[in-house]
Parts: C-alpha cells; sequence; structure tokens
C-alpha cells in the first residue's frame, strides 16, 4: 500500500514542494509546529530510519541542512530544529523547522488547520532563501 507522502509525490495530494531531486522531496506540513515547517522524505518508501541505506540517509541529512539553512534565514530564527518522530506516517521522513524553544519540538502542539495563505507565504520564503 502506498503512503500518504507517495500520494503527494506523485500528484495525487498536493504538496507545497521547496525542494525535489532523483532521490529526496521536501515540503511543507500541513500540521507544522512553526512557520516553515518542512519535511524531507525520500520518493523511495522506506518506513524507519535506521534501516536506510547509508548513502540515501546522508543524501537526507545534506538537504535537510539545506533546507535548515534557507529556514533559518527565511524566518529568522535562532536555531532549526531537526526530529524523526516515524509514528504519523510509515514512511521515513525528517522534520526541519524553525526553533524558538524546545517546545517547538512537541509535534503534539502542532497547529492542526493552518491557513493555505500562511503555508503558500512559508513556501515563498523558504523558495526565496534557497536562490
Amino acid at each position: 500500500m502506498s503512503s500518504v507522502f507517495s500520494a503527494i509525490i506523485n500528484g495525487d495530494l498536493p504538496g507545497r514542494f521547496v525542494y525535489q531531486d532523483d532521490t529526496v522531496v521536501a515540503f511543507l506540513t500541513i500540521a507544522p509546529v512553526a512557520p516553515g515547517h518542512v519535511l524531507i522524505v525520500p520518493r523511495a518508501e522506506v518506513d524507519h530510519w535506521e534501516s536506510v541505506d547509508p548513502q540515501l540517509w546522508q543524501h537526507i541529512n545534506d538537504v535537510a541542512q539545506k533546507i535548515g539553512t534557507a529556514i533559518k534565514k527565511a524566518f529568522d530564527a535562532p536555531r532549526v530544529g531537526l526530529l524523526i518522530a516515524g509514528l504519523e506516517v510509515p514512511h521515513l521522513h525528517v522534520h526541519v523547522f524553525p526553533a524558538h524553544s524546545l517546545e517547538t519540538f512537541d509535534l503534539s502542539k502542532a497547529e492542526q488547520n493552518p491557513s493555505p495563505e500562511s503555508l503558500d507565504d512559508a513556501q515563498k520564503r523558504i523558495l526565496a532563501a534557497l536562490r
């Protein structure tokens, strides 16, 4: 069975992408802990991060670092959080988000209904910072 992330990657569900290559994608989550919260997701359906091919894992982290640098700039964040939870969707993904405090790392406090305008704005800001 295909994951919801595969449906986004394949264009079957909408996604606000900020990065794509042949191996991974990065798009805004629909439940952000802070504006600019992005998920780095491999195109391959790998469930557990500890079982991923080391070369793919390195690439995911390289992309996360690149996106994190853009997020820090775009949102004037003192830190950028990186989190692997793996319980929400059975498809490896790394959360990258502006972090202003440890509370930002609590996914249970994520905004459940962000406005489309706020997500569009976050996407534009990250894309601009990546240029």
